[in-house]
């Protein structure tokens, strides 16, 4: 049985609905921030500098100063400025399984002492020098990645 023009019309009107109804769905259940979420920093902690995997990032009295080859500067450092972190716990065969993090360091309010982290991109998880560990909403990762240009 063939169908008329009219009828395969429908048929992609009420398929374009429901995969617009399935996106937001998925899209209303995914960007959501976990209720226990709190920012990393805040007036009084304001992050100044950068520093993971050869990037740095410096704020200055003019703005966000990046390494050259940076190209999305002032993305990257509104995004790690503006964290957003979980308490996670993390268990020894978990722990076991993480492959090698980033080193981090972390300068804030402009002082000569920095903080040293492990951060691991891949699973968004953030480990302190006091070894504790905290859960970066999937939401907010991809934005915490580098655009390194291609020279």
């Amino acid at each position: 049985m063939a169908l008329s023009r009219k009828k395969w019309n429908n048929i992609l009107i009420i398929a374009c609905v429901f995969m617009v109804a399935v996106l937001t769905f998925i899209d209303s259940k995914t960007n959501k921030m976990p209720e226990d979420a709190h920012a990393l920093f805040d007036e009084q902690n304001q992050l100044t500098q950068l520093q993971f995997n050869g990037i740095w990032l410096n704020q200055s009295d003019s703005g966000w100063v990046c390494e050259t080859s940076v190209l999305n500067c002032q993305s990257l450092a509104t995004a790690w400025s503006e964290l957003v972190i979980s308490v996670v716990d993390i268990s020894t065969e978990e722990l076991n399984t993480l492959p090698s993090p980033l080193a981090l360091s972390i300068a804030i309010n402009h002082q000569s002492q920095a903080q040293h982290w492990q951060y691991y991109p891949e699973q968004g998880l953030l480990q302190s020098a006091a070894e504790n560990w905290y859960q970066i909403p999937p939401s907010l990762r991809s934005k915490l990645v580098p655009v390194i240009s291609a020279k």
